[in-house]
């Protein structure tokens, strides 16, 4: 017989849980609802990107710009007149541009969680039991590429500059409408949602190891750090902004909408 000392340690196995969660709440309603947020925007997004009813001036569709081509449907919402492309594209204009903001949303920490969450189960909620048998993080194709979120940041700045210029070029022509000032509130939602990236936060004084020798990125780090808390409602509030905006060019454009009330 073996006799078994006081201070040995009693190996014990994990308890064994056939369901697949103890919670009683209603954990599934919010994977559901950001399923149903995201699948919107996506489905919206590939509407916008065949629709060709993107300019009514003075007003500019988000997802259309800029246009970089020198089709037709671009006239109007070019940059300086800009068309880098040329007539060499076939492609809906807006498959040039949607891919930097796409990028930088589908890349973003908050986005991850998000879809993670919603679409991949992965897992769908605190305590619940995913489906996958195995979990290998972000280090391997496709979600390695996550990690160049950084650089997608960098092009989502522009990309809110521009559609502050639009918002301003709607704001200066007379009478104003109220697409002007849905232009207004859009950018607006955008550039903020954009600095309160956790990237942006990084780059403004994230590797610094004493504040006092940089006042001025202190001071800019503090306001980004603020942004970043809200990071979440300022998301879901840039993304319904920049649908509601696109949508509501279109139908000025279409007519649907019409001046001066527009």
């Amino acid at each position: 017989m073996t006799q078994t000392t006081p201070d040995a340690p009693v190996r014990r196995q994990r308890a064994q849980i056939k369901v697949r969660t103890l919670r009683t709440d209603r954990w599934w309603l919010v994977p559901l609802l950001t399923f149903l947020g995201l699948s919107s925007f996506l489905i919206y997004g590939v509407w916008a990107i065949i629709d060709t009813s993107n300019v009514a001036e003075p007003y500019i569709a988000p997802f259309a710009s800029p246009c970089l081509t020198t089709q037709e449907v671009c006239d109007g919402a070019r940059l300086f007149g800009w068309a880098p492309v040329g007539d060499w594209w076939a492609l809906p204009p807006g498959l040039l541009i949607l891919g930097l903001p796409g990028g930088f949303r589908l890349t973003c920490y908050y986005y991850r969680k998000s879809y993670y969450r919603s679409f991949w189960l992965s897992p769908p909620a605190c305590s619940v039991q995913e489906p996958h048998g195995k979990y290998t993080g972000e280090t391997r194709f496709p979600l390695i590429v996550q990690n160049i979120h950084r650089y997608f940041f960098y092009a989502a700045i522009l990309i809110g500059l521009i559609l502050a210029y639009d918002a301003v070029l709607a704001l200066v022509h007379k009478p104003l409408g109220l697409g002007t000032w849905v232009l207004i509130a859009n950018a607006v939602l955008i550039n903020l949602y954009t600095l309160s990236c956790h990237s942006c936060r990084h780059i403004t004084a994230g590797r610094l190891n004493h504040f006092s020798r940089h006042p001025l990125r202190y001071r800019a780090w503090t306001f980004v750090s603020k942004l970043n808390a809200k990071h979440q409602p300022l998301a879901w509030a840039s993304m319904f902004s920049v649908m509601g905006a696109d949508l509501y060019v279109r139908l000025v454009a279409k007519g649907i909408i019409a001046f001066p009330y527009a």
